[in-house]
């Protein structure tokens, strides 16, 4: 499989990281929309949030668990910032394994799209 989240996570390309333990791996987007653009994802390649399984709940937990972290480390903890999943093409899902953005530093439009 040649995706290249799995390539980030496992280090065969570098990617700006921020974060990283045996669950997930965040590293900064290389075309960022805000001040701070951070990407989520698992180390284990799924596809989406679709791909998640009951039995994935505590990765769904670190997900978002380092969704507060990654915050609070590009100092947006206070200020607010906009956790966005984009799921399937409808979703304008781009890069075909699971992924949250965290986007902050900066005031948000009110509406999405």
């Amino acid at each position: 499989m040649d995706c290249i989240f799995c390539r980030i996570v496992s280090g065969e390309i570098p990617g700006d990281v921020l974060l990283r333990n045996e669950h997930v791996c965040a590293f900064r987007d290389v075309n960022p929309v805000a001040p701070a653009h951070v990407l989520i994802v698992p180390n284990e390649h799924l596809t989406s949030i679709e791909s998640l399984a009951a039995d994935d709940s505590e990765l769904a937990g670190q997900l978002l668990l380092a969704v507060k972290e990654v915050a609070r480390l590009e100092g947006i903890s206070e200020s607010g910032y906009r956790v966005v999943a984009n799921t399937g093409a409808d979703g304008h899902q781009e890069v075909q394994h699971l992924h949250i953005h965290v986007l902050g530093g900066a005031p948000m439009r009110h509406r999405l799209g």
